[in-house]
């Protein structure tokens, strides 16, 4: 069924590939972005051109973030999904990165999750029925040395999902959470390092383990074709079609050997949930009103 649907971060990584894919299957997306007068012109003009609407949306700003909504709803006639998508990497040791530089991640991976599900929220409730997918990462659900600051945002985006899931629920309003493992687009080219380097000399010849360590990384993305960036706008599309009510809660994308780790993972504490949310007598909060 054709669904209209709101995603940020649309000018390049996954955030592209899921609008094409959307739009694909026959969906009204409006793709949002910084710059699409600007930096983002060429792809803005590519994504119109395969049907988008496109609008300006700065995540980290509520103004933006309040109007671009309105203006979406105006020219959609509506909402039916939002993709939280818009994020930033980061590469480095954490100690490194300063509170500034702290601040600058949780705004956009974390507030503009926020700011963007409050922008929608009252009037998905309104209609009794809406979608809410963020997309996280693996992670999300563990750590790897030199992406400090970035598992805590998403370590933070699977709170607020967990939340959403049970605060929700009972308005029709359904939430999800994809995992991507690491993958080859623009988001890894486009990573934060620390702003402050008087701390470097103190750690020695190991200050340079990030870089080491993520060259390693692309060498291991380029022997394993199976890992196409495609497969998490299939995901998303797939989710898309589920039955509402009925789609999984975590949606694991992964073909380099740790995504079956985390559904293991995912799995217990699906499990763990059910359990804790029954001692209380709240089990009704994880099933979707439809």
């Amino acid at each position: 069924m054709n669904k209209k649907v709101i995603i940020t971060g649309a000018s390049g990584g996954f955030g592209k590939l899921i609008t094409l894919q959307l739009l694909a299957d026959g969906h009204q997306v409006a793709a949002t972005m910084r710059g699409v007068s600007g930096k983002n012109k060429s792809v803005a003009e590519e994504l119109k051109n395969a049907g988008a609407i496109v609008v300006e949306i700065d995540v980290t700003s509520d103004d933006s973030v309040n109007n671009g909504v309105q203006e979406v709803m105006e020219k959609l006639g509506g909402l039916d999904v939002l993709i939280n998508n818009a994020g930033l990497g980061v590469m480095g040791i954490q100690e490194l990165f300063t509170t500034d530089d702290m601040k600058a991640l949780f705004d956009i991976n974390v507030f503009g999750v926020h700011r963007m599900s409050r922008a929608v929220l009252p009037y998905l409730r309104k209609q009794g029925k809406g979608l809410i997918v963020n997309i996280s990462s693996l992670l999300g659900r563990i750590t790897i040395p030199f992406y400090g600051p970035y598992n805590a945002t998403k370590w933070a985006v699977e709170a607020m999902s967990e939340n959403s899931r049970s605060e929700l629920s009972q308005f029709g309003i359904e939430t999800c959470i994809v995992e991507p493992g690491g993958y080859p687009t623009s988001f890894m080219t486009n990573l934060m390092t620390p702003s402050d380097d008087s701390r470097n000399g103190s750690y020695g010849d190991f200050v340079h383990a990030p870089k080491a360590s993520f060259e390693g990384f692309e060498a291991a993305l380029k022997s394993n074709p199976a890992q196409n960036p495609e497969n998490v706008a299939t995901a998303v599309a797939n989710l898309l079609d589920m039955p509402h009510g009925e789609r999984p809660f975590r949606t694991v994308v992964d073909n380099m050997g740790m995504g079956d780790h985390i559904k293991g993972y995912n799995d217990h504490l699906a499990k763990v949930t059910e359990g804790i949310y029954e001692a209380f007598g709240t089990s009704q909060l994880l099933k979707v009103k439809v």
